[in-house]
């Protein structure tokens, strides 16, 4: 007894409610608990009361008698007590049969004392059930305080536990969750089939080991709502290592979702930039490079140009041609015509070269004048009918005579239609129509832009010329329309054969010496440029046997003094 004495400082704060119908036990009981050191708060002869009691008084432990006066005992009233205000309870009976054993162990009892009480039991049978509650409710208080969701099943997939993340997060309170089949409270879909997958918590019993979720997979709530979950499931075995259940720890994946797509989309910004910045050092060097090259190859070909045309002159002085034989001056003539043609085609290259960097650089100067179409272009497309007639092509125009002038720089729109044109009668076969037709079309209203790229001002944009150029025979493939404006690309034909050298006899120059009718694979890309330098766009259309270029420009060009 003395031992037991020493310990009542530690457990004066201990506050306990007797449960009791028969007075004078319930007496003997208290005189008990306070010689022992223990707080008796009240004494109550009914299950009614003593859970009225313990609302009001909220005891630290209860001593509760199961057979008492009333309609309720003290099994019911303690799971009501323990249910509501969890407080642990130890019984204190004289009954002991096996039904009334089970039905309190239902309960979850904190201890069980048959009558007659001794007070060295009574002390360590309340000592044991504190200790043991206040080991649970660190452990509870541990789960509530965790960030994660936690739900713990028992072997028959039967929710025992939930804190209140996993109630958060699935919808169910722990109440109505409780003894429920674990699939009805905690439904995992797939995220891309949305099928049903099989529990962790299954899986993890059925393995005997820990298993992780998998990617992308869905916690389907109890209003239908889904959301991304993550985590794992392992399972739970008692001292003797039998497994008794699962615990599964599982969160909401959503922002560590959108951080990693963040995170991604950064990634993926910043490779961008690198490609973009090294596009822009490639594309650079590679400008430098045809400046560069463009200006080495130029002197040397007009000194190839200057000296076939001296060597001509001297031919032509000395009647060299005419003191030969017939078939050795026809292939010197032949030869000389070849070392120009080609050396016009290398010229008009370089040219190109230089013009779609003056094009790229801005710093091309332009010359706005008015242009009236209707008289104008009928003279581009006239130098251009002996070729089609020696290609047996029909050429026409078509342009009213009311047409507004178009305020432009007519060297670049000849350069335009001229490449048009000679593109136009290299891929129209013979016997079909290549027709230039030129539309005005004018708004109501009229406003200005800036185009800061060519520091050139549209007035009035709203009204503008259609120039179309279309050819019958022929039509581009859909998947060539979008690249035929790019450098060096070509049309291969349909039918194509083997392209003559220059050396066999049966190759024949072209008999229009016209300069950009060098055939440099720069042509379009240059007329791409050339029109979006004054501020017009170009497209290409193909169907039906008939290929358009639409050449869409704005009435007037003014530039802007910065």
């Amino acid at each position: 007894m003395t031992n037991i004495c020493t310990e009542t400082h530690k457990i004066r704060t201990v506050r306990v409610l007797i449960v009791e119908d028969e007075y004078i036990l319930a007496i003997n009981l208290q005189e008990s608990l306070e010689l022992l050191g223990y707080t008796v708060v009240d004494i109550a002869d009914s299950a009614e009361l003593a859970i009225e009691k313990s609302t009001q008084l909220l005891p630290n432990l209860i001593l509760m008698d199961i057979r008492l006066r009333g309609e309720k005992d003290g099994i019911q009233a303690a799971e009501q007590i323990w249910h509501n205000l969890q407080i642990p309870i130890i019984y204190v009976t004289g009954h002991s049969d096996q039904s009334t054993v089970e039905r309190a162990t239902l309960t979850f009892p904190f201890g069980y004392i048959l009558k007659p009480v001794r007070e060295q039991e009574l002390y360590v049978a309340i000592q044991t059930a504190l200790n043991r509650y206040e080991r649970e409710q660190f452990l509870s208080s541990v789960l509530r305080g965790m960030g994660d969701g936690v739900i713990v099943v028992d072997t028959q997939l039967r929710v025992k536990y939930m804190n209140q993340i996993a109630e958060a997060l699935t919808g169910w309170r722990f109440n109505d969750a409780k003894d429920q089949n674990l699939t009805d409270v905690l439904r995992l879909i797939d995220e891309q089939s949305l099928h049903s997958i099989q529990n962790p918590m299954i899986s993890a019993i059925e393995k005997e080991t820990t298993v992780y979720l998998g990617d992308r997979i869905l916690l389907v709530t109890k209003d239908g709502t889904m959301i991304p979950v993550a985590d794992s499931a392992t399972p739970l075995r008692n001292n003797n290592g039998e497994i008794t259940g699962a615990v599964m720890v599982f969160r909401d994946d959503t922002q560590r979702r959108l951080l990693e797509e963040r995170n991604l989309a950064a990634e993926r910004n910043r490779q961008l930039e690198i490609q973009m910045a090294e596009m822009q050092r490639f594309n650079q060097l590679k400008e430098d490079f045809l400046t560069a090259t463009s200006y080495e190859m130029r002197t040397p070909l007009s000194n190839i140009k200057m000296a076939i045309s001296m060597l001509e002159n001297v031919i032509n002085q000395q009647d060299i041609l005419q003191s030969t034989v017939p078939p050795v001056s026809v292939s010197i003539g032949r030869y000389l015509g070849i070392i120009r043609h080609e050396c016009e085609r290398e010229l008009n290259l370089v040219d190109d070269l230089l013009n779609m960097r003056i094009m790229d650089t801005e710093t091309y100067p332009l010359e706005l004048v008015p242009i009236h179409l209707q008289s104008w272009l009928p003279e581009i497309v006239k130098d251009f009918q002996e070729i089609a007639q020696a290609h047996k092509q029909a050429l026409e125009v078509n342009i009213a005579d009311n047409l507004p002038a178009l305020f432009s720089d007519v060297n670049i729109l000849a350069r335009i239609v001229s490449e048009l044109l000679l593109n136009a009668c290299r891929y129209t076969p013979p016997h079909e129509r290549i027709t230039v037709t030129v539309h005005f079309y004018q708004k109501s209203k009229s406003f200005k832009t800036q185009d800061t790229q060519s520091d050139l001002s549209s007035v009035a944009s709203s009204s503008y010329f259609q120039i179309r150029i279309n050819n019958s025979g022929v039509e581009i493939p859909l998947a060539e329309q979008s690249q035929i404006f790019e450098p060096f690309y070509r049309i291969v034909p349909k039918k194509t054969t083997e392209k003559l050298s220059v050396f066999e006899q049966s190759y024949q120059l072209p008999m229009i010496d016209y300069a950009p009718s060098s055939d440099t694979g720069l042509g379009l890309t240059l007329v791409k440029k050339l029109v979006q330098y004054i501020q017009g766009t170009i497209e290409v259309t193909s169907s039906h046997n008939l290929t358009t270029f639409t050449v869409q420009l704005p009435l007037s060009l003014s530039i802007v003094k910065k």
